[in-house]
C-alpha cells in the first residue's frame, strides 16, 4: 500500500471491524508502521478507553524495562518456549504420561484383556492439541492470533511438540509390552491429522472432542465389554491406517490456511 489509507478503511480499522484474517488488515498495518501521518489520524479515531489502555500498557512495559533486560540464556529459553509450545501444556504432558503408565500397568496385570495402551494411543495426543491450540489454554493467544505467522507455522510447531511428548511414553510402554510400534504409531498420526483437518472448520477443541468421543464409544467401550481386541488395532488394519495417515496429513496441510481464522482456536 503506497497511498495513504482511506478515511473509510482507517475508520473501520479503528472500530475493529477488520478481522485478523481480513485481506485488508495486513496492508493497513504495514502502512501504519511507516506513515506517521496515518498514525496520527488513527490516534484521533481511536476511542478514549483504548488510548487509556495503550497508555497503561506502555507504562507497564517501561517499568519492566527499567529493571534491566533478562539474562541472555533466559531470553533464549523464553523465545524457544513461545515459538514451540505454551507453559499450559506442561500439566497435560504429566497427565498423559500418567494415563499411559496406568494403561501399561493394567496391561501387565491383565494380559488376557484388550491392550489399553493400543486402545488409548490414537486419542492420546488430542487433549494436548486442544490445549496447545486454544484461546483458553494459551494466555497469549490474542497476541499470537494477530501475527502474520499464526497459522500453519505455529500449528506445525505445536503439533510436533505434542507428538514428541506422546511418543516417548508410548514407545516405552509398547516396547515393554512387545507390541508392534506401527499399531499405536499409525493410528496416533491419523487421529492427529484428522483433528487438525476438522479443527480448521469447527475448532480444534471441538474436533478433538468429537473424534475422541467417537473412538471411545465405537471402539474402546465395546472392546472392554466384549473383552476382545478390536480389528482396528490388529496387524491386519495397518494398510488402512497407513492410507488414512497419509491422506489425512496431506489434506490437513492443504487446508492449513483454515487455522488463520479465529474460530480454529475454539
Amino acid at each position: 500500500m503506497t497511498a495513504h489509507v482511506s478515511a473509510e478503511l482507517l475508520a473501520r480499522y479503528a472500530a475493529g471491524e477488520l478481522r485478523v484474517d481480513d485481506a485488508s488488515t495486513w496492508p493497513v498495518e504495514a502502512h501504519l508502521e511507516a506513515c506517521a501521518g496515518c498514525r496520527d489520524r488513527l490516534g484521533r479515531l481511536t476511542p478514549a478507553p483504548v488510548l487509556a489502555m495503550l497508555d497503561d500498557t506502555r507504562a507497564g512495559i517501561l517499568a519492566i524495562a527499567a529493571n534491566g533486560p533478562l539474562p541472555v540464556r533466559r531470553r533464549r529459553l523464553r523465545r524457544l518456549v513461545h515459538r514451540w509450545a505454551t507453559w499450559s501444556m506442561l500439566s497435560w504432558a504429566v497427565m498423559t504420561a500418567t494415563a499411559i503408565a496406568a494403561a501399561f500397568l493394567m496391561d501387565r496385570a491383565f494380559p488376557a484383556r484388550p491392550s489399553l495402551v493400543l486402545l488409548l494411543a490414537p486419542v492420546a495426543p488430542l487433549a494436548g492439541l486442544t490445549i496447545a491450540w486454544s484461546r483458553h489454554g494459551d494466555p497469549a493467544w490474542e497476541t499470537i492470533a494477530g501475527t502474520a505467522r499464526a497459522g500453519v507455522d505455529l500449528l506445525l510447531r505445536r503439533t510436533v511438540v505434542v507428538l514428541a511428548v506422546v511418543f516417548v511414553p508410548l514407545t516405552a510402554a509398547g516396547g515393554l509390552l512387545g507390541t508392534d510400534p506401527a499399531l499405536w504409531l499409525l493410528p496416533c498420526l491419523a487421529f492427529t491429522a484428522a483433528t487438525l483437518l476438522l479443527g480448521g472448520l469447527i475448532g480444534v477443541g471441538r474436533s478433538a472432542a468429537v473424534l475422541g468421543g467417537a473412538w471411545v464409544l465405537v471402539v474402546v467401550a465395546p472392546a472392554l465389554v466384549t473383552v476382545r481386541l478390536p480389528v482396528l488395532v490388529q496387524t491386519g488394519s495397518l494398510p488402512g491406517w497407513i492410507a488414512a495417515a497419509v491422506i489425512l496429513t496431506g489434506l490437513a496441510l492443504v487446508r492449513a490456511g483454515d487455522h488463520q481464522r479465529l474460530s480454529s482456536w475454539n
